[in-house]
């Protein structure tokens, strides 16, 4: 293991060769250094010295005895690779037995290893003999399809070694020879390639027999056996290595095998026949059997040629006993030996397709019973049925056009010049629509609806919801008259129509088959469309009022290319931008839809819900009312009007809206002037503490008495420092004195009260933390004209005060401080007194004390 040297191998020896044979003695050399490729020299000896036989590198080495062999090629080296050589021995004799040396010359740098190596080769007589059966030795076979057939050889060798025979029968039918089936040298069957599942099923056998006879045996023999049978038998030994080595190989040809095949073919090719015709068709078995056989016949139907057995339809059949299964239209006849008719009477369309047979030969054994030998499909055949068409031709015209959207539209499609039609011929129709584009651009047609062979109504993806709602509906008005009714003809419905009638064939099994199509004419749906104008003018009925009257405006609508309007009225007022009530400064009040049903729709002041009326006053005029009008109501307003047109189904479609001019509110007034303003003494207060906000209200211009003026006040908050989050309400308290308070999460409580007809006061008792925030309040004024009116000012927002809650951090700790010293002190007594307790009467020991023997000391000089 810790030495590395050059090591020469050859075989293993002695090597046992027979005389007459071909000998290859291998040589290789490893573990060396130096080029890659190494030289070889061999020598041979048959008592003591050796003699030079031939050598890779050196012509000359070669000895005087064996110049001739190596000259005539009867002895040389075939070089297998750099390291590795084989000195080959054509016919060799037994003057060659004898040790054979392989020397590899030293291209390492030190001596190390071996250089040389020996090996024994033995040459023995050829003992092994290969022949044929007497009665059968190259004789010519000649069988059919199915049949079973026997060979024999007999092989023996009388070699002086324990030698073992290795026989394999092998067949050619080309330029090379196949290997059926062997008997190894090791006592082992072995088939040859493709012949395994045969062995396993036992129609190829190799049997042995006396006088070292071998015979095989074919049944079930097929095209494919026939041609040149040997009988190849090698001679093995087994090697020092412990290894088999074949030294001779022989063979003899036994006899040549001819098949005749045996096929099935049907008499005529393709087929093409006339419904309600017969059908005829004849298989025919070709085989030169001359025995007693019985043919088994199967006739198919396939709608494919390249469908299998498993997947074709089977027709009839009669087995070899001559019974032929069941059938009404379908007879199975046998003409001859050989030839079996198939007739299918009062054929249709669906009979189209491929027909093949498939026919089985049995021969009769001993026994008395049946053997299937062969079996063969014949190539399809097709068979076309060309069906009866019936002679028509298809008429559709447009019996109702509309000339508006939403006017329906009937079309009839109708079948004239009616011929050559049966009473098993049904019709059926299918819609198509077309959608016509400008120029020679191709729409392909969508269909709308259909009907199969049972007058089922089949709708189509453009038409189906329309079908389902009832929208367009499909009849057959007559024997001869298909009708499609579009109730609410839509824009999106021109274009153009038309219809297929379909025929359909009753056949055998009851079934119907579709045999042609007839299109009509298209036609064509369209009408001229212009778009629909709508003109709103609204009237201001009083050019002056003021405060308190009552505000009239009549709105007056004009429309053209409308079908049979009608209205719906929506009133609208775009306030100032000081007005908080709409953010974006229109507001909606009120409207009349186009069934004449008013409806409130942003108006929210409850104190004046029948104050504004809208009414109908003609087919195209419109009439809207607000009673005592406040300086509030300041704005424009405007008649925003929808035209509505008759739809499908009794339903209103919307054409076009229109938005009137504007009608102005305005009041001249000089009143005074309201300001808002939020205080508080201590913004910033403690959690349970109560905090005071005041919403001051200051008034400039012409001064009011108490009596005469009244505010709604409403208190907010945004919990945020940025005024980012949306305000909450907290409380609100009206001008009668009503005070509503908001939904609230926390503990703490509100009150809201008026400490002077210009002050409103906010409590927040018992703080908490989320309290907090920026705080308003929002002011709507409403002052007493001189005729009594109460008129609503415009809303008052006051700039927020941040309101900051704190936490009180001794009342915060002081209980739980005082409750945890407390607790502490009485566990730490307690853990005291059981300390106590436990040492004094649960771990008590008595510790009894030795007694000391009081002995005085000796003195040193007395030990």
């Amino acid at each position: 293991a810790f030495c590395r040297g050059r090591i020469v191998r050859v075989p293993k020896g002695p090597l046992i060769r027979v005389v007459g044979t071909e000998v290859a003695i291998p040589c290789s050399v490893s573990d060396y250094d130096g080029p890659s490729e190494q030289n070889f020299d061999w020598e041979f000896s048959r008592d003591t010295d050796f003699v030079r036989i031939v050598s890779t590198w050196d012509s000359t080495f070669t000895s005087e005895e064996y110049q001739k062999r190596v000259g005539r090629g009867d002895i040389k080296l075939r070089r297998s690779s750099n390291d590795a050589v084989e000195l080959v021995i054509r016919n060799i004799q037994p003057a060659d037995q004898g040790r054979y040396k392989c020397s590899t010359p030293s291209t390492d740098a030190t001596v190390q290893g071996n250089y040389d190596a020996e090996v024994q080769v033995k040459v023995i007589s050829d003992g092994l003999s290969v022949s044929g059966s007497k009665a059968r030795s190259s004789t010519s076979l000649r069988l059919s399809e199915g049949d079973s057939f026997k060979l024999r050889c007999s092989a023996t060798t009388t070699s002086p070694e324990h030698t073992h025979l290795h026989v394999t029968w092998q067949v050619k039918s080309g330029s090379s020879w196949r290997d059926i089936l062997s008997l190894t040298h090791e006592g082992k069957f072995q088939p040859g390639p493709g012949y395994e599942e045969r062995y396993r099923s036992g129609d190829i056998r190799l049997d042995t027999g006396a006088n070292d006879t071998y015979r095989l045996s074919v049944s079930q023999a097929s095209s494919a056996d026939g041609g040149a049978y040997r009988c190849l038998v090698s001679e093995w030994v087994r090697g020092a290595d412990g290894l088999w080595q074949k030294i001779q190989e022989k063979s003899v040809e036994i006899a040549t095998v001819s098949i005749q095949r045996t096929d099935v073919v049907i008499s005529t090719s393709n087929v093409s026949v006339t419904e309600r015709d017969s059908l005829d068709l004849t298989c025919n078995i070709t085989t030169d059997r001359s025995g007693i056989f019985q043919a088994e016949v199967m006739w198919y139907f396939s709608a494919s040629p390249d469908d299998t057995l498993s997947d074709a339809q089977l027709l009839l059949s009669m087995d070899h006993d001559s019974v032929v299964s069941d059938s009404t239209l379908i007879s199975l006849s046998h003409v001859d030996r050989n030839s079996y008719r198939l007739l299918v009477r009062d054929v249709d369309v669906e009979d189209s397709g491929y027909y093949f047979c498939e026919a089985a030969i049995w021969v009769p054994l001993h026994n008395g019973s049946w053997h299937k030998v062969v079996e063969r499909t014949s190539a399809p055949v097709s068979v076309v049925v060309t069906a009866l068409e019936p002679d028509y031709d298809v008429f559709l015209n447009a019996s109702k056009t509309p000339k508006f959207s939403d006017d329906p539209t009937e079309l009839n499609c109708r079948i004239t010049n009616v011929q050559d039609t049966e009473a098993n011929i049904r019709f059926t129709v299918s819609w198509y629509y077309r959608q016509r584009l400008p120029g020679d651009d191709v729409v392909p047609e969508e269909l709308l609806a259909s009907m199969d062979a049972d007058w089922a109504l089949l709708p189509g993806d453009r038409g189906r919801e329309r079908i389902q709602n009832g929208e367009i509906i499909l009849s057959k008005k007559f024997a001869d008259t298909f009708s499609l009714r579009i109730q609410w003809t839509s824009e999106s419905d021109r274009g153009d129509y038309f219809c297929v009638i379909s025929a359909w064939s009753r056949h055998r099994n009851n079934s119907w088959v579709k045999s042609k199509d007839v299109a009509s004419a298209p036609v064509s749906i369209f009408w001229a469309t212009q778009d629909y104008t709508l003109t709103v003018e609204a009237v201001k009925l009083k050019p002056f009022f003021v405060a308190g009257h009552t505000f009239e405006m009549t709105c007056k609508v004009s429309s053209k290319n409308i079908k049979t309007p009608r209205y719906s009225v929506l009133i609208t007022a775009e306030k100032p931008l000081t007005d908080q009530s709409s953010p974006n400064g229109t507001t909606r009040i009120i409207s009349l839809n186009q069934d004449s049903v008013v409806r409130l729709e942003d108006w929210t002041d409850q104190t004046r819900v029948d104050g504004v009326v809208l009414e109908k006053v003609q087919e195209n005029e419109f009439r809207y009312r607000m009673y005592q009008t406040q300086i509030s109501d300041a704005g424009l307003y405007r008649c925003v009007v929808t035209a509505w047109s008759p739809g499908g189904g009794g339903m209103w479609r919307e054409a076009v809206n229109g938005l009137s001019n504007p009608i102005q509110i305005d009041f001249q007034t000089s009143g005074p002037v309201f300001n808002v303003s939020v205080h508080s003494d201590s913004p910033t207060i403690y959690q349970g503490e109560v905090a005071d906000l005041l919403c001051i209200i200051t008034m400039e211009g012409m001064p009011l008495e108490p009596d005469d003026m009244s505010f709604d006040v409403s208190w907010f908050a945004v919990r945020s420092f940025a005024l980012d989050r949306e305000p909450i309400l907290l409380a609100s308290l009206d001008r009668r004195g009503i005070v509503t308070q908001g939904r609230r999460n926390g503990s703490s409580e509100l009150s809201l009260e008026r400490i002077s007809p210009l002050e409103f006061r906010l409590r927040v008792h018992g703080c908490e933390d989320h309290d907090f925030g920026n705080h308003y309040c929002l002011v709507t004024p409403w002052v007493r004209s001189a005729t009594g009116v109460w008129q609503r000012e415009p809303d008052i927002r006051a700039k927020p005060i941040f309101l900051s809650v704190k936490m009180d951090v001794l009342n915060a700790f002081k209980y739980p401080l005082l409750i945890g010293i407390g607790l502490a002190t009485a566990i730490g007594l307690l853990s005291c007194l059981i300390g106590y307790c436990s040492s004094r009467w649960c771990c008590k020991k008595e510790v009894q004390e030795t007694r000391r023997e009081r002995r005085r000391l000796m003195s040193m000089e007395m030990d």
